[in-house]
């Protein structure tokens, strides 16, 4: 009987942890997938665009949040004209789609 509450436990670990790998592959993707696109709206060349959307992931080292705030600062240091509303809209856009793109590879 115990055997069996260890095999059982041993699989919801094992499933929190593939679930904690996906959610953090997902929020990278996001981040990069949102750094590329504010790097377009700011004019940043191909180098400078993968460079600036480095930086968007290492932001989320301080959370969702900081990364919002990043993007905010970005914007109006450059003097471009984007409301949180359209930029909390293209983070969760491309949550949905760094999303589908994380569980189409997964499913390979």
């Amino acid at each position: 009987m115990a055997d069996g509450f260890e095999d059982r436990k041993k699989k919801h670990e094992d499933k929190w942890a593939h679930d904690e790998e996906l959610r953090f592959k997902i929020g990278a993707r996001r981040n990069k997938l949102l750094g590329l696109w504010a790097a377009a709206e700011l004019g940043f060349s191909d180098a400078a665009a993968e460079n600036y959307a480095k930086a968007v992931v290492a932001a989320d080292l301080a959370g969702s949040e900081a990364v919002f705030a990043k993007l905010r600062a970005d914007f109006d240091a450059a003097k471009l004209a984007r409301s949180d509303h359209v930029i909390r809209h293209k983070m969760e856009e491309l949550l949905a789609e760094a999303k589908d793109q994380i569980m189409r590879e997964t499913k390979r």
